[in-house]
């Protein structure tokens, strides 16, 4: 192995990382404590444990292969990606109305995180092309807007309406980073107005609607939709400064917070450790992206920098989205929180995400050489 891919590996980034991942267990395991009492040998936080090995594994994996092979394959990927999306639809799992999950060999996987990958590596290599420049032209936008709705509208389907979301916020955020006219973002935003009352009417489901109303009124129905919102917030504000301690939270031991280890992970949290460890959860989060941004800046290829872009920018509006939900200022849209909430499907993404921008990271050299 040469040296200098040891030499340019992102350090920090894994110690970041690892600090997050402890707060995460850490959640997780007082969210699931009753269950883990009554079952110690086979409960969600072993099968969690389990996930992190995979995720690792699949991370320090990803590290062995020349990230430019992705290039290459990414039509590919996408593809495959797409046919699972149509399969989940057609033979997948239904859960509480919602069909996300397909079973292969045992083992239950939702193929709409892996899209956040693919689209990423996607819409990196089609912007990398020769032919393609910043500030392109409207025709060259056509193709990379049906790279982007067909897999979301699958999605939306499912419904999944808070992946979807993620994948317009990671595909905006990567064209805006390579370069878009303002008039073109003046048109599309004028274009998608219209259709936002047939949205409302005949794509969004009533439990969807619902959320949205609660979110413009709390008091609408504060014992049926409107309850998730409520008692997170109320675990949130009970932390205070410095949180009830460890495996202390009323609001978790009570049963009042629901869907505790997965979307609203951030009020255990934030109950148990209150304001200050809910800032340094923040401060590690942010940290991670930014270190994730300066390895797009240090990169010395498109295709790297902008794949990198939508790495961070994945873990960025994942962030943003299950924070701002869970404490009032978005509608619920079952987004988990990156590194930190339970789900063996977003962890293993997840730490493919990492390990790429880390491939890319470690790889700069080629490019300085040359």
């Amino acid at each position: 192995m040469d040296r200098r891919l040891i030499e340019n590996f992102d350090w920090p980034i894994i110690g970041v990382l690892l600090a997050i991942i402890s707060i995460g267990l850490m959640s997780i395991y007082s969210a699931l404590y009753p269950q883990i009492q009554a079952n110690p040998a086979h409960n969600l936080f072993i099968r969690q444990l389990m996930w992190l090995a995979v995720g690792f594994c699949v991370l320090f994996g990803s590290l062995l292969v020349d990230y430019q092979r992705l290039r290459q394959l990414s039509v590919w990927l996408y593809l495959l990606v797409l046919i699972l999306l149509v399969a989940v639809l057609i033979v997948g799992k239904e859960v509480n109305g919602s069909r996300r999950w397909l079973e292969i060999a045992g083992i239950q996987f939702q193929p709409s995180e892996f899209m956040k990958i693919t689209i990423v590596i996607h819409l990196a290599a089609y912007f990398s092309a020769k032919d393609i420049q910043p500030y392109p032209s409207i025709r060259k936008l056509i193709l990379p807007m049906i790279m982007i709705m067909v897999p979301s509208l699958l999605i939306l389907a499912e419904p999944d309406l808070g992946t979807a979301i993620i994948i317009l916020c990671i595909s905006g955020t990567m064209v805006f980073f390579f370069g878009i006219r303002w008039r073109y973002l003046l048109v599309s935003a004028l274009a998608i107005a219209p259709a936002i009352y047939p949205i409302w009417e005949h794509v969004l489901k009533p439990y969807q609607k619902k959320r949205i109303l609660i979110l413009l009124r709390p008091d609408l129905d504060p014992l049926g939709a409107g309850y998730h919102i409520r008692q997170s917030k109320i675990a949130i504000g009970s932390g205070m400064f410095g949180g009830k301690g460890f495996l202390n939270g009323t609001q978790n031991k009570l049963h009042f917070l629901p869907e505790k280890h997965t979307d609203f992970i951030f009020s255990v949290w934030a109950e148990e450790w209150g304001f200050l460890g809910s800032v340094i959860l923040l401060v590690l989060l942010a940290t991670l992206i930014a270190l994730a941004f300066r390895v797009a800046r240090r990169s010395k290829d498109r295709f790297g920098s902008l794949m990198v872009v939508g790495m961070a920018s994945l873990i960025l509006w994942q962030a943003l989205i299950n924070i701002g939900m869970v404490i009032g200022l978005l509608p619920v849209v079952g987004i988990t929180l990156p590194f930190v909430s339970y789900g063996g499907s977003s962890m293993v993404s997840l730490c493919l995400a990492i390990g790429l921008i880390e491939n890319v990271s470690m790889r700069r050299f080629v490019f300085q050489s040359r």
